[in-house]
């Protein structure tokens, strides 16, 4: 993914009139120039993405913060219309068994023994994703096997 697609789907989000969208493509656009500004470099693929999931982060948490108000419906479901766009330009998440399993595998053949491997044993799984996975529950898994390895 790269800052010309970003800009071709603001326009296109300009042309559609879809505010959702544009709102939140601005803000990635602006996060991407930020992070270009001070780097003093065009970012990688990778950075991109990476400025992508901080704004999903960063919306998501704000998503849970209406949602405990329970003050304006409007505003929720506008945030969760650009969590949706936004989880749409990202890579799809390695979960459930194919996380499991990845961990297994990982774990079989780096020869972690125990809690003091677990950071370790966590960024192996991780790397293995390309970082598209939820971080807590590699740990909870990685944990998991670790403490049921070491009884």
């Amino acid at each position: 993914m790269d800052k010309q697609l970003i800009t071709a789907e603001i326009t296109k989000a300009m042309r559609e009139r879809d505010k959702a969208r544009l709102s939140i493509l601005r803000l990635v656009k602006n996060e991407i120039d930020m992070r270009e500004k001070e780097t003093g470099r065009e970012l990688t693929d990778e950075e991109v993405v990476s400025a992508f999931k901080k704004v999903l982060k960063q919306t998501g948490e704000t998503l849970e913060g209406s949602i405990k108000a329970a003050t304006n419906a409007e505003r929720t479901a506008l945030l969760r219309e650009q969590v949706a766009i936004l989880e749409g330009y990202l890579p799809k998440q390695v979960a459930g068994d194919e996380l499991v399993a990845i961990a297994d595998r990982v774990l079989a053949s780096g020869g972690f023994s125990g809690k003091r491997d677990m950071g370790a044993a966590i960024a192996r799984v991780v790397a293995e994703t390309g970082g598209n996975c939820d971080k807590a529950e590699v740990a909870r898994i990685v944990g998991s096997r670790l403490n049921s390895a070491a009884l």
